[in-house]
């Protein structure tokens, strides 16, 4: 798979395992170009049987995924093509990771940096996580924003965390730590940042080398749950919240008091707290 084919992605393969980087400066939001970019790669790695493992990370080591673009909004055009190509009962923020969930190979997320939003979205679809333990966080930042976790967060969440802990991540908005989002089962576990690298390359290679029909196996008996209900449920009470006014003087203040910089995210949560103030 050739590097120079995507923008926002770098993509490699060997001995089994794909390594997909995301880098998408200045902080690694979701756009439309980046989701149009990982369902080209994802639906190519699907039919590549010479592929048994998919490795996420990120070029920033501050940011996994900083969250879906704010001025996603004004790139109409490219949203309408995405959901011309969904699958039927999902929007776009949702088909990034059913595809994900769907998978094939075994997806792994190495968490280096934050992820809020649709990253934490995307965190939570991937079939393992790992996370390092001093320099992580996983939110669901969607609430100080007027909104809720449209891109599948509210079914992973349940699924991950149970319906107690998701309501608190989603209500509380809070950045959580990577011992804690592992002590709630929201990923695997945590790790010290220098042996994340080490750790997950193992793990990786390890099942890579399994048996011809292992990996095939387990994920037929592991198999992702039916989240159809959920999902359109979640996008129409998403829908909802993301019409209403208050939803769009929050993201337009966020954006102007620097949120989508390095700066910004790095407190997101205390730049919208200070927004809706």
């Amino acid at each position: 798979m050739r590097n120079d084919a995507y923008s926002t992605l770098r993509v490699s393969s060997e001995h089994g395992v794909a390594r997909i980087i995301l880098d998408n400066p200045p902080v690694n939001v979701i756009g439309a170009t980046m989701m149009r970019e990982l369902r080209t790669v994802l639906t190519t790695l699907a039919d590549d049987s010479s592929v048994r493992v998919i490795v996420f990370s990120s070029a920033d080591p501050e940011f996994f995924l900083a969250h879906v673009d704010m001025r996603i909004g004004e790139k109409m055009d490219a949203l309408q093509e995405l959901a011309a190509s969904a699958p039927a009962d999902v929007n776009v923020f949702q088909a990034v990771g059913e595809l994900i969930r769907h998978q094939p190979q075994v997806t792994i997320v190495k968490l280096a940096g934050k992820a809020r939003g649709g990253g934490a979205e995307f965190v939570a679809a991937a079939d393992m996580a790992f996370a390092a333990a001093e320099t992580a966080g996983l939110g669901q930042i969607e609430a100080l924003m007027g909104i809720i976790p449209g891109g599948g967060g509210t079914q992973y969440l349940r699924g991950r965390v149970g319906r107690n802990r998701a309501l608190e991540v989603v209500l509380t908005a809070d950045l959580f730590d990577a011992e804690t989002a592992a002590s709630y089962g929201w990923i695997n576990r945590a790790l010290p940042a220098d042996e994340l690298d080490e750790y997950v390359d193992r793990v990786a290679r390890n099942i890579a080398a399994l048996p011809d029909g292992v990996i095939e196996a387990a994920k037929r008996s592991l198999p992702a749950d039916d989240l159809k209900e959920g999902l359109l449920g979640e996008n129409d009470a998403w829908a909802a919240t993301f019409s209403l006014p208050a939803a769009q003087q929050l993201i337009s203040g966020g954006l102007k008091d620097g949120a989508q910089t390095p700066a910004g995210e790095r407190d997101l949560e205390g730049l919208m707290r200070s927004v809706a103030r």
